[in-house]
């Protein structure tokens, strides 16, 4: 009786540490470019807001579902993919007025901090780096959903945030005020988890 008790004292140990360790396991993610977007509106000379955004970028976040804010976020977007649905515009905002691709063919955004607001909202806080110059931004991030994906059977999270920046802090000053120095900026994200080697993939 004695070791019989004994025994499952070790087992039930090694289960809570087993499933502690799961629990604390935070979740690689590599983007899913078909459903993810950097999209960015901008003042025109207080007619409309123009919608632009950047077709190609890399990076990754990690989300750790049982600690939210030790989850991160990194992403290096080209410059030179921006498009604003009209070519004479985009080669403008690929000139020295804008993002002058040739000098600085890349932006950044790495994360710092995260600021838990509730079960599904967060601030994210993290340095965006544009034209050489790094300055701290908050994305307000909202978590939509986790799963299976219904139809080919991977894990993907998905999340929608947005910021804005004044692209003048950042030695773009190009038109400004005029054209708006108030830059709203809006993603739209889906990340294909990243399953690594003998970590039991959830099943929610």
């Amino acid at each position: 009786m004695i070791r019989f008790f004994m025994s499952l004292m070790a087992f039930l140990v090694l289960s809570l540490a087993a499933g502690t360790a799961v629990a604390q396991s935070p979740e690689h993610y590599s983007f899913d470019k078909a459903h993810t977007q950097i999209l960015f509106f901008a003042d025109h000379l207080g007619f409309s807001k123009s919608q632009g955004e950047f077709l190609d970028y890399d990076g990754f976040f990690v989300f750790n579902p049982s600690a939210p804010a030790e989850s991160s976020v990194e992403i290096t977007i080209n410059t030179d993919s921006i498009n604003m649905d009209d070519e004479r515009w985009d080669t403008h905002m690929k000139s020295g007025d804008f993002f002058d691709v040739e000098h600085y063919p890349t932006m950044t955004f790495k994360s710092t901090s995260i600021e838990i607001l509730s079960e599904k909202t967060a601030n994210i806080t993290g340095d965006l780096t544009m034209l050489g110059v790094t300055k701290p931004i908050i994305l307000s991030v909202m978590h939509n959903k986790s799963g299976r994906h219904p139809f080919n059977e991977k894990y993907v999270s998905g999340f929608s945030a947005h910021t804005t920046v004044q692209r003048s802090e950042f030695g773009m000053t190009y038109g400004a005020p005029l054209l708006g120095d108030e830059i709203e900026i809006r993603l739209e994200v889906e990340g294909v988890r990243e399953d690594q080697e003998g970590q039991e993939p959830h099943n929610k």
